[in-house]
């Protein structure tokens, strides 16, 4: 991959990691909730998630699972479904007092993978990035030498922002009657994302 190749594809990177979803939205969440060390167990699990992506976009299976219409649609029910659980549940446990605690390492990651895993929306910015950045002359390999690193790092980056602002924030608004509407903005964040993706088309189809 040529140096500006490169710069493209990292922008193209920065562009999706930091555009708010249901990964910023639990980043923000976990900050607000838990003790900073331990909200960045959120962040180990999308990296997990953004690996296991990269690896499979690289072997074309994403591919597949976008080209296939049936298991496209029920993912995004599913993923939906999921979203929108976090939301209302979220909104309707706004109005208790935020205590900071330290939830189990293992719920906290496996609740951060499932947000990260779930959304077949993703599978469209993972093709988008191979579609449009991998080189079909030079061995795929190759070029996730260098992409694997960029990506991760840019991820990692990202959302550890994210749960930094959310650590802010449980800060100034703690017990606070402003902590009740900012809850309930996250809240509401997932209900929405969670329509929008029900009711998305599949990628690369009209």
């Amino acid at each position: 991959m040529s140096f500006e190749a490169w710069t493209i594809f990292a922008l193209f990177w920065v562009v999706f990691v930091t555009t708010p979803g249901p990964n910023a939205v639990n980043c923000i969440t976990n900050g607000m909730h838990l003790r900073f060390p331990r909200a960045m167990v959120g962040v180990l699990a999308i990296l997990t998630q953004a690996t296991l992506f990269l690896l499979l976009s690289a072997l074309g299976i994403t591919a597949l699972i976008a080209a296939s219409p049936t298991g496209f649609f029920i993912a995004k029910l599913v993923g939906a479904g999921f979203l929108i659980y976090l939301g209302v549940r979220g909104w309707i446990l706004a109005k208790r007092p935020v205590v900071v605690g330290d939830r189990p390492a293992k719920s906290i990651y496996l609740h951060a993978l499932a947000v990260a895993t779930i959304n077949p929306k993703s599978v469209a910015g993972y093709l988008a990035a191979f579609s449009q950045f991998v080189q079909p002359g030079v061995p795929i390999w190759e070029q996730m030498v260098v992409i694997v690193p960029t990506a991760l790092t840019v991820t990692a980056l990202s959302y550890t922002g994210f749960t930094l602002l959310g650590a802010g924030l449980g800060r100034a608004a703690l017990g606070a009657v402003f902590n009740i509407w900012v809850r309930r903005v996250l809240a509401g964040c997932f209900i929405i994302y969670g329509v929008l993706l029900g009711t998305s088309s599949t990628p690369g189809r009209a």
